[in-house]
């Protein structure tokens, strides 16, 4: 998915007859910036968002309404002062592991591939259980079909996803094209068809202080998860840098606010009508039964149109989205295994990596997916504090003391996203506290 943009890029021959990217005006909005713009939020919407409704739901109403405010500043600025931190290289080609290299050194270059491997891979993992539940719930209620014993049905269907990534990156970006549009048109269909369902006695329930508090500050670590493109931002940042030059952060900043706005409208609208539409009581039972929310309305909704598009879209989500996020994962370990050999002296070739990459995903992530832990617990325990510690933290930590950076400094924005930060890592401590 965070490759989509490449396969459509405009490219002309240059005088040797070799083949170039041509530089774009950043002025104009073209076909190329709208396909980065579906594609980072195709990334996003896996998951996290199917899970955000049950996490974000049970705290009330006015703590949601809070969430939707601080979401779209959260989501915009960490990704852009991401994105920023790739475009401050050097070098033309350089990732966000060359980046880290490059003005922190070796050692924090390798420390920084681990835990960007670290933050997408428990994703992984994440994804696996879902779709393997989604399935199982959508075959055995809507089908009507036994159950599949789960070690044989996680593992077709694991396989089966890492089988396009294998088939070719070209594979996966026409699946992905494929999948993002109904996903957009299905999610908002959703949204409208669920108002007549909304109970808004939940507006005149106002929680205590302590409780409105507490229930944001837990919340966080979902919403940096659910909200998250990261993996396709250094691979995003690169190609912005090809097309458009020097002008590559502003078209970078305008494609990133588009998408945190069009993430913000969609996701936050379902989250909501969802939200109202069923009891905490029913949205606690949909966590004890380690579902998506849709998958659980689809069995408890009497309607036949969320029967079998809730799943439907679950399934496109998870789906689409792991694409994007198992690129990133490969990215970060093939770093790590690489980054090693050479310090040994050792030479692997790339084919190996992947091979051996290919196996520990698969093998890793079936494991994961019959054990069937809480997915809203490897979420807020693993999944968000990690991405908040590369999406929000890194980047600030370069513009205090990168010098390529430092026009960056002295702005609000930056507060917010370091106290936004520090918030979602402090969440795990208070968990492992109490």
């Amino acid at each position: 998915m965070n490759n989509e943009a490449t396969a459509n890029s405009t490219a002309i021959l240059d005088s040797d007859g070799q083949h170039t990217e041509e530089q774009l005006s950043a002025n104009q909005w073209n076909k190329i910036d709208t396909t980065w713009v579906l594609s980072l939020f195709g990334t996003a919407v896996g998951a996290g968002i199917l899970f955000l409704p049950i996490n974000a739901g049970l705290g009330g109403f006015w703590p949601l309404v809070m969430m939707a405010v601080l979401v779209g500043p959260m989501i915009y600025f960490a990704h852009r002062n991401l994105s920023r931190f790739v475009l401050s290289s050097k070098n033309p080609n350089a990732d966000i592991t060359d980046v880290v290299e490059e003005h922190f050194g070796n050692g924090a270059g390798k420390l920084i591939t681990v835990l960007y491997f670290f933050a997408i891979y428990p994703i992984l993992l994440i994804y696996g259980v879902s779709i393997t539940n989604t399935i199982d719930s959508f075959m055995v209620h809507q089908l009507g079909m036994g159950q599949i014993p789960r070690p044989l049905l996680s593992f077709v269907l694991i396989a089966a996803m890492m089988s396009v990534m294998i088939a070719g990156e070209q594979l996966m970006l026409k699946v992905t094209q494929f999948l993002v549009y109904p996903l957009v048109i299905i999610l908002a269909g959703m949204s409208f068809y669920l108002i007549p369902d909304w109970n808004l006695s939940a507006i005149s329930q106002v929680p205590s202080a302590v409780d409105f508090t507490t229930t944001i500050w837990l919340t966080i670590p979902v919403l940096v998860f659910a909200f998250n493109h990261s993996p396709a931002i250094s691979s995003f940042a690169m190609k912005q840098r090809q097309q458009y030059g020097n002008q590559a952060v502003e078209k970078s900043d305008e494609i990133l606010k588009r998408t945190s706005a069009m993430l913000l409208g969609f996701v936050m609208f379902f989250v909501f009508s969802v939200v109202l539409s069923l009891t905490p009581e029913m949205l606690a039972e949909a966590k004890d039964q380690n579902l998506t929310v849709l998958s659980y309305l689809a069995n408890v909704h009497s309607s036949p149109l969320i029967a079998y598009f809730g799943p439907i879209v679950a399934i496109v989500a998870i789906t689409s989205s792991f694409f994007g996020h198992y690129l990133g994962a490969r990215e970060g370990m093939n770093g790590i295994i690489s980054k090693q050999a050479k310090s040994m002296g050792k030479n692997i070739s790339d084919k190996n990596i992947n091979l051996f990459t290919i196996g520990f995903m698969l093998l890793t992530i079936w494991a994961v997916a019959i054990i069937n832990p809480s997915i809203l617990g490897m979420i807020e325990d693993l999944g968000g504090p990690i991405i908040a510690t590369i999406l929000f933290l890194m980047p600030m930590y370069a513009i205090k003391r990168v010098p390529a950076m430092a026009k960056y400094q002295g702005t609000i924005a930056n507060v917010f996203i370091t106290t936004m930060g520090l918030v979602a890592i402090s969440g795990i401590v208070f968990k492992l506290l109490v």
